[in-house]
């Protein structure tokens, strides 16, 4: 049964009504589901440039709620139609076989207010992966896809055999997500926290892990929360870890201001930044968000020297203590590639996330289709051809 069912049942397939409903409405429905993701909550709207939004809901008959998500609407150049996006969402029964029931009032009010398509992304987890089991599949030219999962969750691959019969697609995405209108990445990395003393999770450490922490401690390195006021030392040392690491999120610093503010304005202390300091020196700096049941490291960043201190590993164990204090049953390490080749640079990435014991999941990702007509599907053409070649 899917962690975001509705309470109740499917209650004999009744119909299903879909309209507006107030951001304080849908805030009190998603803080209620403790596997929502952040990327739902009315705040993200305010972190997305150049993106409007609103919030809708899902009704019974009766007016019972039953389920929502924020929207946010794109629009077209030249048009005067919109791509809409539900990142992460809706927040819905992914349980109920019935699925047009959703779907069906979703798409017509979408088509109602201009959108020639949509993309959504469905809580249920496809496949699962335990660090061991990766770490000894590892070799030339391997991807996480080609060894057998640990565990398949037949609520995910029902949801995707319903979406595929409808013409839905599911969209790409691997690693960490980039600009706007790019995916969500399909493969992340969780430690589960549910029922773990903090003895049992430096437990669930590897060697290489405990020792690196152990170095920071005795190095004076010191784990302290920072404000917006460091989010500029924050963004200085994320542009040195792209180029150092091999990739370019292409997120700006006002872009990380806006969600500090736009996160913490809603509930304080949702979002944090993390930093370790050396010798009064910043050397490393994280991101952290947190909603009821569930603890997300966003982004890292760190200097190119005194590497030898350790100063990530620091962080990330506070960020572990800090997440099984506030109760989270899970902490969520994001992105991580497909790749499990060990000359393929990305692997890194992974290879230091598979430390913490936790374990790889490919989520159903992301999945797109055309709101409908001739029309909205050329300009879904368009889209793709556009994207294809920017």
């Amino acid at each position: 049964m899917s962690a975001l069912q509705v309470a109740g049942g499917h209650e004999g397939r009744r119909g299903l009504r879909t309209g507006p409903i107030s951001a304080e409405a849908h805030l009190a429905r998603v803080s209620a589901r403790p596997g929502a993701s952040f990327l739902q909550y009315p705040s993200w709207a305010g972190v997305k440039d150049g993106w409007r939004s609103e919030t809708v809901g899902w009704h019974h008959d009766d007016g019972t709620p039953a389920g929502s998500a924020l929207v946010l609407y794109r629009q077209f150049p030249g048009t005067r139609k919109y791509f809409a996006y539900l990142p992460e969402g809706p927040v819905a029964d992914w349980a109920d076989p019935a699925i047009d029931r959703w779907l069906d009032p979703l798409m017509a009010h979408l088509r109602k207010a201009g959108a020639f398509a949509v993309r959504i992304g469905p809580s249920p987890d496809y496949r699962r992966w335990d660090a061991a089991r990766l770490k000894a599949a590892t070799g030339p030219g391997r991807r996480i896809g080609d060894v057998l999962a640990t565990e398949v969750d037949p609520l995910g691959t029902a949801v995707a055999e319903r979406l595929r019969a409808r013409g839905w697609r599911r969209c790409g995405g691997d690693g960490a997500a980039g600009g706007d209108m790019d995916a969500q990445p399909r493969h992340v990395f969780r430690v589960p926290l549910a029922g773990r003393t903090q003895d049992q999770l430096w437990a669930g450490l590897n060697q290489e892990w405990r020792r690196n922490i152990r170095k920071a401690r005795t190095a004076g390195v010191r784990v302290v929360t920072g404000d917006a006021g460091q989010l500029p030392d924050f963004h200085r040392l994320l542009r040195i870890t792209e180029e150092r690491d091999g990739f370019r999120l292409g997120r700006s610093l006002a872009y990380y201001q806006r969600q500090y503010a736009a996160l913490n304005a809603e509930s304080p202390g949702r979002m944090r930044l993390l930093l370790a300091v050396h010798n009064g020196e910043i050397l490393a700096a994280h991101t952290m968000i947190s909603t009821p049941g569930r603890v997300w490291y966003q982004t890292g960043a760190s200097a190119d020297h005194r590497r030898e201190v350790r100063p990530s590993n620091a962080l990330q164990w506070q960020m572990m203590v800090d997440a099984l204090a506030h109760g989270a049953a899970v902490y969520d390490m994001r992105g991580v590639p497909s790749t499990l080749d060990p000359e393929d640079r990305a692997f890194g990435l992974l290879r230091w996330k598979l430390g913490t014991g936790g374990h790889v999941v490919e989520t159903l990702g992301e999945w797109e289709t055309s709101v409908g007509g001739a029309a909205n599907n050329t300009l879904y053409r368009a889209l793709h051809a556009y994207l294809a070649h920017r």
